[in-house]
């Protein structure tokens, strides 16, 4: 009778010690142990947004957010005037640089780059309006402030003028900050 005891006893140990060693062996998420996933970090949470400028004039809500493992961040703009939009933002560890791909009803902006010698995301690439079948450049900076607000401003590129011109400058401001 000892002895079955043992075997079952055994074969218990080797089930638990199988399953500790298969746990260990689980790796940590990739996203979680390279620190490029993070450097747009300062932009999710639950924003109000804010002309930026002497007006302050609301200008709608975005919700960032993170998902897959800390892998993806999605936004979602909800604008005052009935416009939306939404955006799929990732870390590429291969190329070292972020992408934002961005759809809102009647265009779409595709841009990539990462943090800039100040601390801000920029990014840079082609809107693309589907109204005119045309593109133009464009380029993206979210600058963390200090105060944790977050300023977003748009540039498009005037071909004409040769120069970028301001498109959008937004003020973030966290929601359990807002004023009302």
């Amino acid at each position: 009778m000892a002895d079955p005891m043992k075997r079952v006893l055994s074969a218990c140990l080797l089930v638990f010690a199988m399953s500790a060693a298969s746990a260990q062996q689980a790796p940590r998420p990739i996203c979680a142990e390279d620190p490029g996933f993070g450097d747009f970090d300062f932009w999710v949470g639950e924003w109000d947004v804010y002309s930026n400028d002497e007006k302050r004039q609301h200008q709608g809500t975005n919700s960032i957010t993170k998902h897959y493992h800390d892998c993806l961040i999605q936004e979602s703009w909800k604008g005052d005037q009935g416009g939306d939009g939404f955006s799929i933002n990732y870390y590429n560890p291969v190329e070292k640089q972020w992408r934002q791909v961005w759809v809102a009803n009647g265009y779409s902006i595709d841009y990539t780059g990462g943090l800039n010698d100040d601390g801000a995301m920029e990014l840079t690439g082609q809107i693309y309006s589907y109204r005119r079948n045309s593109s133009t450049d464009f380029r993206g900076i979210w600058t963390p402030q200090d105060d944790g607000t977050v300023i977003q401003h748009f540039d498009l590129f005037d071909k004409e003028a040769k120069e970028w011109k301001v498109w959008f400058e937004g003020l973030y401001v966290r929601k359990t900050d807002s004023a009302g």
